[in-house]
């Protein structure tokens, strides 16, 4: 095996899932029995791909905690006309033991987001520091129901790993 400066660069890479904030996230997450977990957004203001890569740095996570597939299913953009499917989908993997994040858009942004969290076990609610306001993080928790969630995680925006790219480091993520 070379020890060139590629070795050392790729030896010095740690993936964001094998990071200790996320880590701790997922365990959180464990206090409450699910098999289908809503990932949404507090508000309006994240990237596009804010929920989605979450979604794909916590499933990671668990999948190295679980030793077990994790799905992650984008329902970002899911039009309405997709729902009823989307929703039976969601229940069969869970019937079947499988897990699966569903990463949401704002309730403000997508209609189906309200049908989608409250139809799966749980919900985390993802908080953007700086881009989501207190008002839209309460009104987001009132039409989805508290008892829905099994908490909620703070983002800083710039340390976000990508979803696209689980490889790469960008940050501390939660």
């Amino acid at each position: 095996m070379s020890e060139g400066p590629l070795a050392r660069s790729n030896a010095a890479r740690v993936e964001p899932w094998r990071n200790e904030e996320w880590q701790k996230l997922w365990l959180a997450m464990q206090s409450r029995a699910w098999r289908s977990l809503a990932i949404l957004p507090a508000g309006p203001g994240a990237p596009a791909d804010f929920t989605l890569t979450v979604a794909t740095m916590l499933a990671r996570t668990g999948m190295t905690h679980l030793s077990t597939p994790i799905h992650v299913a984008d329902a970002t953009r899911l039009p309405l006309a997709h729902l009823v499917a989307f929703a039976e989908e969601l229940q069969r993997f869970s019937k079947e033991g499988d897990f699966v994040l569903v990463a949401l858009a704002a309730a403000s942004d997508n209609p189906i987001t309200i049908s989608l969290a409250q139809a799966a076990d749980a919900a985390l609610l993802c908080i953007l520091m700086e881009e989501m306001s207190s008002a839209d993080t309460k009104k987001t928790v009132d039409r989805i129901g508290a008892t829905r969630f099994i908490g909620s995680a703070v983002f800083h925006p710039g340390n976000m790993p990508s979803a696209s790219d689980g490889n790469s480091a960008k940050g501390r993520g939660p």
